[in-house]
């Protein structure tokens, strides 16, 4: 999913819920837990980027922190408008304890100053624990890693639906909420944006399958089954007046 974003940044194509397409801009990428030649890379190019734009700091002679100089001399070298780092507990240093806020302020503080002023969005990707309920909770590490984000994505499997994922947004302090965005990993066709879900987090962190997203599933198989011969006009035939019912939040 942050690739298919990064990929997007890099050709200015517009995202999920976007009006307008944006310039390309160059992005830069981290990761600890993927090889770039096998993976990173292949998904970037499924997702049609320009990989030209897409930069990596060099970490074969000293591994990368965030407390690292290179991280501001890259975003500024570059002019990058987009850092991300996969995933957070990899990029904190040997003497950072992510469970400790003591510990992990200032860290967060730093990152969050370069962001400001260079002007460069930076997402940081995390892991979720098994253990609590509440969804600001769930987090690996000190809750004061959420609490430093402004905006936190949760996302998800929706239970009954082995290719589908829900992005749900648990925080955001510079928008109003957003409505949850939906995305398919098929195996057969790779990466690929769907609708907005009608899905909560608490929802979707408890594998419930929303009443609405049922409705519209049935209204979507009806559609599939008339249609499957031939194209229909939709004022034609009494048996589309039978249809189940579709909420009205579907139908713009």
């Amino acid at each position: 999913m942050v690739l298919a974003i990064a990929a997007a940044v890099t050709t200015g194509a517009t995202l999920p819920e976007s009006k307008t397409a944006a310039e390309p801009m160059s992005v830069i990428f981290q990761t600890a837990e993927d090889r770039l030649g096998d993976t990173v890379k292949p998904r970037l190019v499924q997702s049609g980027a320009d990989c030209e734009r897409v930069i990596v700091i060099d970490e074969s002679e000293k591994e990368l922190s965030l407390s690292d100089i290179r991280i501001e001399q890259a975003i500024t070298l570059t002019g990058a408008r987009l850092f991300i780092l996969d995933p957070l507990q990899a990029y904190l240093g040997a003497d950072v304890d992510m469970h400790r806020a003591n510990e992990i302020c200032p860290v967060l503080k730093r990152i969050a100053a370069i962001a400001e002023k260079t002007e460069c969005a930076v997402v940081v990707i995390g892991h979720l624990n098994k253990g609590a309920n509440k969804s600001q909770y769930r987090g690996l590490g000190s809750i004061d890693i959420q609490a430093a984000a402004r905006s936190v994505l949760t996302v998800g499997r929706i239970k009954g639906k082995p290719y589908t994922r829900a992005i749900v947004q648990g925080k955001n302090n510079l928008a109003p909420e957003g409505a949850a965005i939906g995305f398919e990993l098929d195996p057969q066709t790779g990466f690929r944006w769907i609708r907005t879900l009608p899905i909560t987090i608490d929802e979707l962190l408890s594998g419930v399958m929303p009443e609405k997203d049922i409705t519209y599933d049935r209204a979507v198989d009806f559609l599939k089954t008339e249609l499957a011969d031939s194209e229909k006009p939709a004022a034609d035939g009494a048996e589309f007046r039978a249809a189940p019912a579709i909420p009205p939040e579907f139908l713009a």
